[in-house]
């Protein structure tokens, strides 16, 4: 069996980071309306869209930690947080039950503010189960007083249209690659991050920290090398299609390839065929091999 490579590099939680780059406009779209709350008083629920991996959560903590000023109550709901039937922590749910949700509504029942903001900070909204989404509905109908939600949010079409509703919905872009390069350099100043990376990454830091975590850049990089090589052979493209299936998490970048060669007729094929690895319990490096063969057809 293949040793799991080393992870090298530890990234903050957005709980603990205080570095935010970039999204200056929605920040200051927030502090403008806090700053002017006893003239008009502010929307109670912010929902921050957009996608992983380029600040939402650490935006929000930073504006939790601004409203509530460690004085006021926090409430977080999360999957680090998540809870079973049976009120322990549930650490390998893929999604936010109700009981999480449930719990955070009974200590805000009992909670004390002393006139103090509190701040409800849910990472992800479109994490949660329905019946947990229905449960914060029914919060968020009638919002309790001096209480600030704070949503965050990868896929707006997947959150229910009663909750987007009742949401000031602010959508946050992607990092351009010179705010990612001020990231890298922060957090991984000693490795050179090479601009095939900074591309593949889309704007989103989460996506290069996952990369260089599981090694998945050196591979991206050789995945390109080996298709570009007119020389390269069905084993060449087996060997690096065994290195791709044996972390899930890098099944992705097969898709990265397609983007990058603008070979937009095969990815549903691809998409469909890399869904179908745990759906169908197929071989996941004989499915990515011949992926990568069709890919190869048309270069």
């Amino acid at each position: 069996m293949a040793k799991k490579k080393e992870v090298l590099f530890e990234f903050p939680n957005p709980m603990d980071n205080d570095c935010l780059i970039g999204h200056a406009q929605t920040l200051k779209a927030f502090m403008d309306a806090w700053d002017a709350r006893e003239e008009h008083p502010i929307h109670p629920v912010w929902m921050l869209c957009g996608p992983r991996g380029i600040g939402k959560a650490t935006l929000a903590y930073k504006i939790a930690k601004m409203v509530y000023g460690n004085v006021g109550d926090f409430f977080i709901i999360d999957l680090a947080h998540n809870l079973d039937d049976r009120g322990n922590i549930k650490a390998d749910a893929k999604n936010i039950s109700v009981n999480t949700v449930r719990a955070m509504i009974d200590r805000m029942q009992m909670s004390s503010m002393s006139g103090k903001w509190r701040v409800v900070l849910i990472d992800a909204i479109d994490e949660l189960t329905v019946a947990a989404e229905n449960a914060i509905l029914k919060l968020l109908e009638e919002p309790p007083q001096q209480t600030l939600f704070l949503l965050v949010t990868h896929q707006l079409s997947n959150v229910l249209p009663t909750v987007r509703s009742r949401a000031r919905v602010e959508k946050m872009h992607p990092l351009t690659i010179s705010e990612l390069r001020e990231l890298c350099t922060r957090f991984m100043p000693d490795t050179e991050i090479s601009s095939e990376i900074l591309k593949l990454a889309n704007g989103s830091f989460g996506k290069i920290a996952n990369l260089k975590a599981s090694g998945g850049d050196v591979i991206y990089e050789e995945l390109l090398d080996t298709l570009n090589n007119s020389h390269s052979n069905a084993s060449d493209l087996m060997n690096i299609a065994t290195k791709i299936a044996s972390e899930p998490a890098l099944y992705g970048i097969v898709l990265d390839v397609i983007a990058c060669f603008n070979l937009a007729d095969l990815y549903p094929m691809a998409s469909n065929a890399i869904t179908d690895i745990n759906r169908l319990n197929l071989k996941p490096d004989i499915t990515i091999f011949k992926i990568l063969t069709e890919i190869k057809k048309c270069l």
